[in-house]
């Protein structure tokens, strides 16, 4: 998920990641359609048919709904690893492990799994997710259960968070299958989700895509659906991240 805002070289970078995880034809863009050019630039070797252009900036959540309605058209099994271009991590190999771990269990499961980094430092820049295991989340090697999600707490309380063990960073990688992801979001986010009805027959039709976003509200995935589902998990990760941003 890129939304252009940033450097070309950060896409490059994220898109060279991914190539440790899936084979090149797999790996999607979806970024603003002003972006699309720019995109190509970057990645020359992308297939024209994994660019995902939407028209108008409308969260994360409507732009996993076009994401995810596209990848069930093409295999309604697919799973999906959801990420942000703008992470920065330093163990390429050990995020590449972890996110393959994680694939494997929801492969097997209808969960809406989140790469939860164990914290560092009480950072005041990040979101946390709470899980249900307790005082040693962080030793254990997960899934584990999510409790509850926090957006960028003051300093007092992320340095409660860090102290307990069963607060983690958001990374704001996901991983789920296109179906669950879909049922969760037509549950908790129908005013998103029936904007796309008749997706099956009308999806690549530039004029549905473009009234579909007109209409939408601006919603995120948290908000949308990871603060309200039953389906979320956490798998931890202990690669180091940032974001762009937080540099």
């Amino acid at each position: 998920m890129a939304d252009g805002t940033g450097s070309p070289f950060q896409l490059r970078v994220t898109y060279e990641r991914f190539l440790r995880v899936l084979p090149q034809d797999h790996i999607l863009v979806i970024t603003l359609s002003r972006f699309g050019e720019e995109a190509r630039k970057v990645l020359p070797e992308l297939l024209p048919e994994n660019l995902l252009l939407e028209p108008f900036q409308r969260g994360t959540a409507p732009c996993m709904a076009y994401a995810a309605y596209t990848l069930r058209l093409r295999d309604p099994e697919a799973v999906i690893i959801a990420t942000p271009w703008d992470s920065v991590i330093r163990d390429e190999d050990l995020f590449a492990r972890t996110v393959l771990d994680a694939c494997s269990y929801v492969e097997n499961n209808d969960v809406l799994m989140t790469l939860g980094v164990v914290p560092k430092s009480p950072e005041t820049s990040f979101g946390y997710i709470q899980v249900k295991e307790g005082r040693n989340a962080h030793n254990m090697p997960g899934p584990l259960k999510v409790k509850t999600f926090t957006e960028k707490p003051p300093q007092e309380l992320a340095e409660v968070f860090v102290r307990t063990g069963e607060f983690f960073w958001n990374s704001g990688v996901f991983i789920w299958k296109a179906a669950t992801i879909c049922s969760e979001m037509e549950r908790y986010i129908p005013e998103v989700t029936e904007l796309f009805r008749g997706w099956e027959k009308e999806l690549g039709n530039p004029v549905f895509l473009e009234e579909a976003y007109a209409e939408c509200p601006r919603v995120s995935l948290d908000y949308g659906v990871m603060e309200h589902t039953d389906r979320a998990w956490l798998y931890p990760a202990r690669f180091g991240w940032a974001d762009v941003e937080r540099l």
